[in-house]
């Protein structure tokens, strides 16, 4: 089974209020105590909590039901009871919550962040707060109120500063092996990337980018063909884009119009971001093909060409993604 997990939904259910206290003062020389009744504690919250160690759901895989502590009732002397202990998810930045008809209820965009997704119920009031003129000993106080109930979706969309768009076979995984630590697995056949693969790339003076690389796209890909919109939206959350056309396409600025148009029938907001485009392995191409294939793109959309198996362009591959990412 794969290590990666984007996707996951939990029953929860956040704790229920304590009841308030109708306690009575009963000391021996107080005749008229009075109600001496506290409230209620809060019953515990269900909060999603940003953690930057994490970059997959997978911890949440088995976990069918989450549910936080009630809270304790009042008690003598007006005391609160305590708060029920609030549940914490961890998830990666990045993650996205949803209810059950789908709307948002909040996205962790950094480490630590942390985002109430159901609300303790709240406590009762002791019967302190209901006696009157004509009521000095209520013998009554309020019950706690229920916790919210129900099933959270959670969506991770990965973050990262360049994600790799290309169809099967386009050399995406190669080029992450070849600039970064990352070991996705590489084989001759479609689809061998079924997961998306992060990679931290080395820059000059010690600096560094993150390098994602998302599973292959087919065309139809943003009506749900192949692997569709489920590795789609880890595009979204990516700061640039780069195309990656192999060497030996048939039409290489046709496939670069195929990818942009799925990008475009998905979410149209994707043509907004910077792009680079590239032809990889140009270690197939001698000078006068890649002149070729150059003369095929506008004057403003000139590709870069590289070769992950032999690093031939690699460094000007970075120069221009640092240039984009910081320029």
């Amino acid at each position: 089974m794969s290590n990666f997990v984007d996707y996951v939904k939990i029953h929860c259910k956040s704790g229920h209020g304590g009841a308030g206290s109708a306690h009575l003062r009963r000391e021996k020389y107080i005749p008229k105590g009075g109600p001496d009744g506290g409230d209620g504690g809060r019953g515990g919250h269900i909060i999603m909590r940003g953690n930057g160690n994490e970059w997959t759901l997978l911890p949440l895989r088995y976990t069918r039901h989450v549910k936080a502590e009630r809270g304790e009732n009042g008690g003598k002397n007006q005391l609160t009871g305590a708060f029920g202990a609030d549940v914490y998810i961890d998830v990666p930045v990045g993650t996205i919550a949803k209810n059950e008809e789908g709307e948002i209820i909040g996205e962790i965009l950094e480490d630590g962040q942390e985002i109430i997704l159901m609300h303790g119920g709240k406590g009762g009031l002791g019967n302190e707060h209901f006696k009157s003129s004509t009521n000095q000993t209520p013998r009554y106080a309020q019950p706690g109120l229920p916790g919210e109930e129900g099933y959270i979706v959670f969506e991770l969309k990965i973050l990262a500063d360049v994600g790799l768009v290309g169809f099967p076979n386009a050399g995406k995984s190669t080029l992450l092996s070849a600039v970064s630590a990352a070991k996705p697995k590489i084989a001759d056949y479609a689809f061998t990337t079924l997961t998306p693969n992060l990679g931290i790339v080395d820059y000059r003076n010690y600096k560094s980018f993150v390098m994602a690389d998302i599973p292959g796209i087919i065309e139809g890909a943003a009506e749900g063909k192949g692997l569709g919109h489920r590795f789609l939206r880890h595009i979204e959350r990516n700061s640039i884009l780069l195309f990656l056309i192999p060497a030996d396409s048939e039409d290489h600025f046709q496939e670069f119009k195929i990818l942009e148009n799925e990008l475009k029938e998905y979410n149209p907001e994707l043509l907004d971001k910077d792009f680079i485009i590239s032809i990889s392995k140009s270690d197939l191409l001698d000078d006068e093909l890649k002149k070729e294939i150059a003369a095929e793109f506008p004057e403003n959309k000139q590709p870069l060409f590289f070769s992950g198996v032999t690093g031939e362009g690699l460094v000007e591959l970075k120069d221009a993604i640092w240039k984009q990412l910081h320029g």
